[in-house]
């Protein structure tokens, strides 16, 4: 199994006049502990209330990561997840176009249908009901397949319309990009990753026994499409706090070994209190060793 780690709150001691510096310690902390990737959330206001205020610091997602890439050398770099209404499909093609080529080929592509009402009515953006939402991530993920398969022809959907959708240079992760669908949704989420994706991400707060049944619904997506279930790779998300009283090295690696009997191949933490450093250098030291061989 491997580990990944998402930073998801900006709001460290010092802030804003340390948060460049912090970022990119944390991300060399990361890539030196030996975990596998790095996320970001692709977000313009903070998660309320669950992670602060909506004033709360909060960078955009595709800039972190490209000052990220410039700060690390092996670790994989992604937004988990950007919500297909925050951009145009084809400037997001783009941007994680960018990303790859500039990071060496590290670039995941994070892609969702977005959730967050109250941000986009704040920021302006559309936030059509849900069934549009999904319309447009179906849409989105074909514009993106087309153009790293290098296809110029017209794209004429019933929410976009390209005329040459041009992608150069292309990534150098080939074909492209992993493909990394979030949400758990039965009906729409995980038959989209059946269809165009190359990961799924589920959120561990619903247990093992849904996290089970979520992924035999994905399997049977899989089989009704002709895809091979075990092309996708299967990642989880959680939020851990590695302290006194809360978890210790040895529950974590318990827990990824649950994760790892049900099917998952990476498991994403963010943590409370990464910018201390300790907690990512403790993972680093005790628990990324026992979990490798999961």
């Amino acid at each position: 199994m491997r580990l990944g780690l998402q930073v998801v709150r900006f709001d460290w001691p010092g802030a804003p006049e340390n948060t460049g510096p912090k970022l990119a310690e944390i991300g060399r902390a990361a890539e030196a502990a030996g975990f596998y990737s790095l996320w970001v959330m692709d977000h313009y206001y903070q998660i309320a209330p669950g992670l602060g205020s909506p004033d709360s610091p909060m960078l955009e997602g595709y800039s972190a990561l490209h000052f990220l890439a410039g700060h690390t050398s092996r670790v994989k770099l992604g937004t988990l997840v950007s919500g297909v209404i925050y951009r145009e499909p084809a400037f997001l093609v783009k941007q994680a176009s960018t990303l790859d080529v500039l990071s060496g080929g590290r670039a995941y592509f994070g892609i969702g249908a977005a959730w967050y009402e109250a941000e986009a009515v704040g920021m302006g953006f559309p936030f059509p009901q849900v069934k549009e939402r999904f319309e447009r991530l179906e849409e989105a993920l074909q514009i993106a397949k087309q153009m790293w398969a290098g296809d110029r022809n017209p794209y004429h959907g019933k929410h976009y319309r390209l005329e040459q959708p041009l992608n150069s240079p292309q990534p150098l992760h080939q074909p492209h990009p992993p493909i990394l669908i979030g949400g758990s949704g039965e009906k729409k989420t995980l038959r989209l990753v059946a269809q165009y994706g190359d990961g799924c991400n589920l959120f561990t707060r619903a247990g093992n026994e849904e996290l089970a049944r979520k992924l035999e619904v994905l399997r049977r997506h899989c089989d009704e499409v002709g895809r091979d279930y075990a092309e996708i790779e299967k990642t989880s998300l959680s939020t851990i706090r590695l302290a006194p009283g809360e978890m210790t090295s040895g529950d974590l690696i318990e827990f990824c070994r649950g994760l790892a009997d049900l099917g998952f191949q990476q498991a994403i933490f963010n943590l409370p209190n990464v910018h201390e450093m300790e907690p990512i250098q403790r993972i680093g030291r005790e628990v990324i060793p026992e979990v490798t061989a999961l």
